[in-house]
């Protein structure tokens, strides 16, 4: 899991520490590169050029490929004899994360042999150059973190059919995604969240390797597709306009383990499909508009779930019993919602003295809801020194008081209160 929250081309720091030249080559480094090389120092601001910095040792009175391992050229860019006239050829450019600014729509970025760019965690700004899609070769591609706006240019999805990872996140892109980002089949992550795109989302399910998608925090809208990449093993689309219902189609997701879809506008009920997901460890629908859960015909005993969040919805119903008996369940919350009835006494057992081989819910926020009755005997065992993070606070229990701490945070419901919004409380 560690894994997939690496932001896009963590090894590309290596190239920022020492640029790499095929051991015991002599070659030249092509005209052309070094052309385009040029043009991308003369587009950055010289204000932003910072001594000892990538951009800084760049001379031109001297070859750049034939420089490297010297006090001149000394990180950015990797060169290699890929060309068969013997001219070696810059296959790989990584800027270091000075703080360049500047505008990139001069480059001509005719660069045929690049297959990595990585200009991210910068000051760029100005539009996307279209010319970008003169790297046909590329497979890694990232500008995150950068003050990029305007559209994503549409050529971007038709030439470069090698692409497998395109981070264009943290900038302030606007318009909608690309449709024909759906013809780039050998992409294995797209990071476009925390940019300003809108509209529609496109049709993604003929990116047959496609394992990391975040488009959080944009404002898309329309309904989640129903067919999504197979291979999908995380999913964020939190904090965008996404409305209708939560798509059961995500259980032939085989390899999912992550979904985010929190801080949106979806409505109707949590799908049974999720509990009862073959892979699927953490869950996160808080924020929205759900009514109520499907519960699985099996009662959980086959969950995958680590962490399940659905707070701050309109969920109505009784605590779901199986979710007290999924034995990898650690972390729960339905908070701020309009759940009654009972708490059964499995959830005070899970998280009090679970069974061998179950994990223990050591996360447990119930506060602001309608739930009524006694509290469980098992919690009042419970102490505040304790790694147990339980909340019943804001329902209406019976005797609740601050003195107990998981009571803490805000007092029980009136009387009146839940009679008024909790019609299943007697």
């Amino acid at each position: 899991m560690g894994a997939l929250g690496l932001h896009c081309f963590a090894f590309s720091l290596l190239l920022t520490a020492a640029s790499v030249f095929l051991a015991g080559a002599q070659a030249k480094t092509d005209p052309g590169d070094v052309e385009v090389l040029k043009q991308l120092k003369n587009s950055v601001d010289p204000a932003s050029v910072q001594p000892g910095s990538c951009l800084g040792s760049w001379d031109f009175a001297f070859d750049p490929c034939d420089s490297l391992f010297s006090d001149r050229f000394t990180c950015g860019f990797r060169c290699d004899s890929a060309d068969s006239s013997g001219s070696a050829r810059v296959t790989e450019l990584a800027l270091d994360q000075a703080g360049y600014s500047g505008s990139l729509s001069a480059v001509s970025w005719s660069l045929p042999f690049l297959e990595s760019l990585d200009l991210s965690g910068n000051s760029f700004s100005g539009p996307v150059p279209g010319s970008f899609s003169n790297l046909t070769r590329l497979a890694r591609f990232t500008l995150s973190r950068n003050s990029f706006s305007g559209p994503i240019p549409g050529s971007l999805g038709r030439s470069l059919p090698s692409l497998q990872e395109l981070c264009l996140d943290n900038n302030a892109i606007e318009g909608s995604i690309p449709e024909n980002f759906n013809s780039l089949s050998g992409l294995t992550r797209l990071e476009l969240q925390s940019n300003k795109l809108a509209g529609k989302l496109p049709e993604l399910g003929s990116l047959k390797a496609l394992s990391y998608l975040d488009l959080s925090d944009n404002t898309l809208s329309s309904k989640i597709p129903s067919v999504l990449p197979p291979t999908l093993v995380q999913i964020s689309m939190r904090n965008n306009l996404l409305e209708g219902t939560i798509p059961p189609t995500l259980q032939s997701l085989t390899y999912l383990q992550v979904l985010d879809l929190s801080h949106n506008r979806l409505g109707g009920a949590v799908p049974a499909a999720l509990f009862a997901h073959p892979s699927l460890q953490q869950l996160t629908l808080s924020f929205n508009s759900l009514d109520w859960i499907e519960a699985p015909n099996a009662l959980g005993l086959q969950s995958e779930l680590i962490a399940v969040d659905l707070s701050n919805n309109r969920i109505r119903g009784f605590l779901p019993l199986f979710m007290s008996l999924m034995p990898k369940l650690s972390a729960l919350s339905v908070e701020n919602n309009l759940m009654s009835g009972m708490i059964p006494t499995e959830y005070a057992i899970k998280a009090a003295i679970p069974g061998p081989g179950v994990a223990q819910l050591s996360r447990l926020l119930l506060g602001g809801n309608y739930l009524f009755g006694p509290i469980p005997g098992l919690f009042l065992g419970l102490s505040p020194e304790s790694v147990m993070n339980v909340s019943l606070a804001d329902n209406c229990l019976y005797r609740c008081p601050g003195s107990f701490f998981f009571c803490q945070g805000a007092l029980q419901k009136s009387l009146a209160e839940c009679k008024r919004f909790g019609p299943m409380i007697p």
